[in-house]
């Protein structure tokens, strides 16, 4: 049973500008419903990417499987956090190394996902219009697994150090999404400068402008060198990243510029609620990225459908009450 909607409004004034106004009921469902489907595709792609040696081997999956990977923490932990505070009221256990984790998952995982979309960007525009940096072993090594893995390096050591490891007093409401508080490596002037700028702002408007470059350089490409044939490979990358990143920029772009606002010297009083909006909705963006991945996987969208078609109700039944048909073949008689 749901604790009372208003319950966290009980506890102070502070929680109203912790939550939004949504009641915890209906988003318990919102993101249980969301979450699950997104798991599993989720699952679905990641084992796809690694089974198949084509897959596996080809670059244009690696960011979007490192993406996935990142995300997990979210969906398997964060979300969940939410989910066992909307049903109990509070998280459980009550320690204070599980909103380490939530913070870790919340703040780290979310923030990295958006810095490798905007690699996601950046690497998509290398491929179509730059690809012979990649025809040799110490160009895919330069300009494609080095980034990739200085950046997931580079996230994992900057969240895990800044969250558990430096020395300041954190405060804990186990009764409030994400324990009521950030981290408090934000309150200091350097760590809390550094996320914002390298951390949001930077790979969020990188990410914008990459993706609408990439769409208006194909374009104009296009129509220059007449080349249909040639952009037609590259169409399932282009669509995919249109998606991803125009589902991003949607969500996470007007938070950004309400923070960016915010920190110019708008009051903080001003658009609490459409902040916290823009807070929750940017989950979608997660629960949604799996199934945007599956436009570059076309065999696998497909045998996805047909499991999905297999097991609706009546489709069994109407498989097993369909036979085939036979043609009796007349035996040859001998002269």
């Amino acid at each position: 049973m749901f604790p009372s909607d208003n319950s966290s409004d009980n506890s102070g004034s502070s929680s109203v500008d912790l939550e939004v106004s949504i009641p915890r009921s209906i988003r318990f469902w919102l993101m249980l419903l969301f979450n699950i489907p997104s798991i599993i595709c989720s699952f679905c792609v990641i084992i796809h990417i690694i089974l198949d040696r084509a897959q596996r081997y080809a670059l244009h999956n690696h960011a979007i499987l490192l993406i996935l990977l990142m995300a997990l923490p979210i969906q398997l932990m964060d979300i969940n956090f939410y989910l066992v505070l909307y049903h109990y009221g509070s998280i459980q256990p009550l320690k204070p190394i599980v909103c380490l984790f939530w913070w870790f998952a919340d703040y780290g995982c979310y923030n990295g996902c958006i810095i490798l979309m905007a690699w996601l960007a950046i690497e998509r525009h290398i491929l179509i219009f730059h690809d012979r940096w990649f025809l040799n072993r110490k160009g895919r090594f330069l300009f494609h697994y080095l980034p990739s893995i200085g950046i997931v390096a580079y996230i994992l050591v900057y969240y895990i150090i800044s969250i558990f490891f430096v020395p300041c007093e954190n405060n804990y409401d186990y009764t409030l999404p994400v324990c009521g508080a950030a981290p408090c490596y934000q309150s200091d002037g350097v760590l809390g400068m550094w996320d914002f700028i390298v951390n949001t702002s930077t790979p969020t408007i990188l990410e914008s402008t990459v993706s609408i470059g990439l769409v208006l350089r194909v374009q104009w490409q296009k129509r220059r060198l007449r080349q249909s044939n040639q952009w037609r490979k590259q169409r399932r990358m282009i669509i995919q990243l249109f998606l991803i990143s125009g589902l991003n920029m949607c969500l996470n772009l007007p938070l950004f510029i309400l923070l960016f606002a915010h920190f110019c010297g708008l009051p903080p009083e001003y658009g609490v609620q459409p902040q916290l909006y823009f807070f929750f909705l940017g989950y979608f963006v997660f629960f949604l990225f799996p199934f945007a991945s599956l436009c570059q996987f076309p065999n696998l969208r497909k045998k996805i459908t047909r499991k999905i078609v297999s097991i609706l109700p009546g489709q069994q039944h109407r498989v097993a009450t369909v036979a085939p048909t036979t043609r009796a073949v007349p035996m040859n008689k001998s002269a």
